[in-house]
C-alpha cells in the first residue's frame, strides 16, 4: 500500500458520475460487496465493507483489523450519501471548501449524533431514484472513499460486458 493518501477535491468527485443502473438487485449488491472485499484484500487494507439496498444490509464484510467499532461509521458515512444524494466525501469537501462546519447545519432531519460526513460512503442509483449505498471504514477516509470508488468502477466496467 502506497503511504500517499489520495487526493479530492469538490470539483474532481463532482465530475464523477453517480451510479446510476437500469436496476439494482440484491445480486448486484452482493457482487458489488464482494469486488470491494477482493479490492480490500488484493491492497491489504483493514476495511469494513457494507452495501446497503432499500435499507436493507445486504453484504457486510469486516477485513483486517475492524470490528464493531466501524458500524456507526458505516451508518453515519451511510445516513449522510442517502441524505445528500452524493458521496459523504463530496459532502465533507464542500463544507471545507465553504469554511463551514457540517455540526453546524440547522436541519431538523440530520442527526448529527448518527451522520458522520467523511469519505467511504456512495450512493446508488436505479433509473434516477436512490435505491442504496456502498460504504467503506477503516482506514484514512479518502482510502475508504478510494476503495469505493473503485468498487463502483469494477462493478460498471464488469456489468457492461
Amino acid at each position: 500500500m502506497s503511504t500517499t493518501l489520495p487526493e479530492f477535491t469538490v470539483a474532481g468527485l463532482e465530475a464523477v458520475p453517480s451510479l446510476d443502473l437500469p436496476s439494482f438487485g440484491n445480486d448486484d449488491a452482493y457482487e458489488l460487496g464482494t469486488i470491494a472485499g477482493g479490492l480490500i484484500r488484493d491492497r491489504g487494507l483493514n476495511l469494513a465493507v457494507d452495501v446497503v439496498l432499500n435499507d436493507d444490509l445486504v453484504f457486510r464484510a469486516k477485513l483486517g483489523s475492524t470490528g464493531p467499532g466501524n458500524d456507526p461509521w458505516l451508518t453515519g458515512k451511510a445516513a449522510v450519501a442517502r441524505y445528500f444524494g452524493v458521496p459523504s466525501l463530496l459532502v465533507r469537501r464542500r463544507h471545507e471548501a465553504a469554511g463551514t462546519s457540517f455540526a453546524d447545519i440547522a436541519d431538523p432531519n440530520i442527526d448529527h449524533a448518527v451522520m458522520k460526513p467523511y469519505g467511504g460512503s456512495i450512493p446508488i442509483f436505479a433509473d434516477g431514484v436512490p435505491v442504496g449505498t456502498i460504504t467503506t471504514s477503516g482506514e484514512a477516509d479518502v482510502i475508504d472513499h478510494q476503495v469505493a470508488a473503485d468498487a463502483v468502477a469494477a462493478f460498471v466496467e464488469r456489468r457492461a460486458s
